[in-house]
């Protein structure tokens, strides 16, 4: 008994102590710490418990590292391991995604012994939900398979996610100067002739200039879910638009869903746009999950999952065309 004490002892310290050397790695850029409970229904039922930590991918996609303990309902059998998830479209907001993971490590299907390798795959659906800004709980159904039962079954999760900016932001990066008239020169314009040519000793002339200055100064933020800039914190995609506008006095809802009724409705053609437009997108065509700060020439100004950034509104550019497939509407705050 003391000898199988002290192998889950271990088992359970080399989980955590490889989850904390992963988040480390990453120099605390993870943007969630995820536990998962569930229940996964082969020829008999085993309960699983997964603890993992989330970072952004690129894209459309993320990664998580986790630490997984299975043991059988009901009777003798454990797993324990380490595993890989890979999530399409989990964007940070309320709604579905895609999820595959492998997993693997030692146990036994009859004993708590860990005395056999194992290994596990699995796909799947979730979705969000987002009752606090720092705090989300979820739902998993998948298809999983495990290596050492040879057997397969619907495994159903339900998780709690803590959502928090981590880091500091980074250092002062070379940023595209605005013009006088909202527009935004591309980066690799930046020259000493370009930035007198675009006018930047020159205060801005209008409101919409002054909002579109605001949002560019803090170009290379990182994203951080619920961040407001606050203390020179990261901003998520609401948070960006709120502080841009706040700097020059105009009070606009926290959520991007009720930005996204503010102002005043345009239509959603390019020609009709004008700079400090709010832009607004969905992943899936209904409520809105996204919003931008439109700068002028097709482009605009948002933090997404690589931080503030300046994308581009076009049928034809590969990127451009992943959010303009995805752009719903505009909003008019100013002018």
């Amino acid at each position: 008994m003391i000898g199988r004490q002290t192998g889950r002892c271990r088992v359970a310290v080399t989980l955590a102590l490889a989850l904390a050397a992963w988040g480390r790695a990453q120099h605390l850029q993870a943007q969630e710490a995820e536990v998962n409970i569930g229940r996964l229904f082969d020829s008999t039922e085993w309960t699983s418990y997964r603890l993992g930590v989330t970072r952004p991918l690129g894209g459309v996609f993320r990664v998580q590292l986790h630490g997984d303990v299975l043991r059988r309902v009901g009777g003798l059998g454990m797993l324990a391991g380490l595993g890989t998830d890979l999530t399409a479209f989990r964007s940070g907001g309320q709604g579905p995604y895609l999820v595959a993971g492998l997993s693997g490590g030692l146990g036994s299907e009859s004993s708590n012994d860990f005395s056999d390798l194992w290994g596990s795959w699995s796909a799947g659906v979730g979705y969000d939900l987002f009752p606090v800004s720092f705090m989300s709980i979820g739902a998993e159904g998948r298809w999983r398979g495990v290596s050492l039962t040879g057997e397969q079954g619907v495994e159903l999760a339900l998780g709690l996610a803590f959502h928090r900016g981590r880091g500091a932001p980074p250092p002062e990066r070379a940023r595209p100067p605005v013009p006088a008239s909202g527009t935004l020169l591309p980066p690799e314009t930046v020259t000493s002739s370009s930035r007198s040519a675009a006018g930047l000793q020159r205060r801005p002339e209008t409101l919409a200039d002054s909002i579109i200055a605001t949002a560019t100064e803090v170009m290379g933020r990182p994203y951080t879910y619920g961040g407001t800039g606050t203390d020179g914190d990261g901003f998520d995609c609401s948070g960006l638009i709120q502080y841009a506008y706040r700097k020059h006095g105009i009070a606009l809802p926290r959520r991007s869903t009720d930005q996204a009724r503010e102002g005043r409705k345009i239509d959603r053609e390019l020609k009709r746009l004008a700079p400090a437009d709010i832009l607004t997108f969905s992943n899936r065509g209904g409520q809105v999950t996204h919003v931008g700060l439109y700068l002028g020439e097709g482009r605009f100004i948002h933090s997404a999952t690589r931080g503030v950034q300046v994308s581009t509104l076009s049928a034809e550019d590969p990127y451009g065309r992943w959010w303009y497939k995805r752009w719903v509407g505009v909003r008019r705050i100013v002018r």
